[in-house]
């Protein structure tokens, strides 16, 4: 998901950038909210799990004469390439696949490179280019603080303490005393998560009138609207983190296993409010999926809530 968010600006240049091209957006059906307000991009629900030959179906459908493949996945690839031979003798059809980096991503990881890796965006940006599509450079989305200080409003803080990962996540004494730190100085906090987090959320948030969880009981789309009216995101490495970003929310974030010179930053945001330890095992993975090598997550530990609420008031 957090893919799919990241390409939503670089998405939206192109659209306003070639406003006379009909874009079709291929993704989840729940990520459809994130392409709203596009004038001459439409939308077509793929679910995940399905066979190469029903997403080909679907592909075909579209009618389309460029297709951009912007994450490669195996099933994906299937289908395009019986597309690609459905138009072996039409010359006008074309295909451009994004190039992952995979030495780079590799070179980075093993630490013989300390050159921050190329940005997924801009290999997003790489493959419509080739494309032979211009874009409105002006288009990227603003990132600011949404609270207007000039009525005195609230500052809403949003806390996303979850991600796929173990390597990913805040060990949760850090979340509970941030929270406590953000209501105490009159913040308010919304938490963010999944229908499988939302009681541990709901707990954290029990007894403090300044805290309140949205996690499963919003569609996807009114989550993006409460997120949009943020004045700051907390998040870790992952979707929500991408999800800002696309709102024009600003974020701090905090990194564990994964690095944010990898190339999944938050699109528009400032790299001064990346949290990241920097200790020689770091990154240890590309998605934070291996366990610890020491067995304690060091690099998350060594984030503290108060490193996290410095940069915090900073936004204010």
């Amino acid at each position: 998901m957090g893919d799919v968010a990241l390409m939503v600006p670089v998405l939206k240049g192109y659209a306003e950038g070639n406003p006379e091209v009909r874009f079709t957006v291929a993704a989840p059906p729940m990520l459809q909210p994130l392409f709203e307000g596009m004038p001459n991009v439409e939308f077509l629900g793929l679910k995940k799990k399905q066979s190469f030959v029903k997403i080909y179906r679907a592909l075909e459908a579209v009618g389309a004469y460029t297709v951009v493949d912007l994450h490669k996945v195996n099933r994906v690839g299937m289908a395009l390439m019986v597309l690609r031979l459905r138009h072996l003798l039409n010359f006008g059809f074309h295909i451009y696949a994004l190039r992952k980096g995979r030495l780079s991503r590799w070179l980075f990881l093993h630490h013989w490179s300390q050159r921050p890796r190329k940005h997924q965006y801009e290999r997003y940006d790489d493959v419509f280019r080739r494309a032979g599509l211009k874009k409105i450079e002006n288009s990227k989305l603003k990132i600011e603080n949404s609270a207007d200080t000039t009525r005195n409003t609230q500052f809403i803080v949003g806390v996303a303490p979850f991600s796929q990962h173990e390597g990913k996540v805040w060990p949760w004494e850090n979340v509970e005393r941030l929270v406590e730190m953000l209501s105490e100085k009159g913040y308010r906090v919304i938490l963010f998560g999944s229908k499988e987090e939302a009681p541990r959320l709901e707990a954290l948030a029990e007894g403090n009138e300044m805290v309140s969880s949205v996690a499963g009981k919003q569609s996807f789309a009114e989550e993006l609207e409460i997120i949009r009216g943020l004045s700051l995101m907390v998040s870790m490495d992952s979707a929500n983190m991408h999800f800002a970003s696309a709102m024009g929310v600003p974020v701090v974030s905090v990194w564990g296993a994964t690095h944010p010179d990898f190339g999944f930053y938050g699109y528009g945001q400032n790299r001064a409010n990346a949290l990241c330890a920097n200790l020689r095992c770091q990154p240890c993975s590309a998605f934070g999926e291996k366990a610890c090598r020491y067995g304690d997550y060091r690099c998350l530990r060594a984030i503290t809530p108060e490193m996290v609420m410095e940069k915090i008031l900073k936004q204010f």
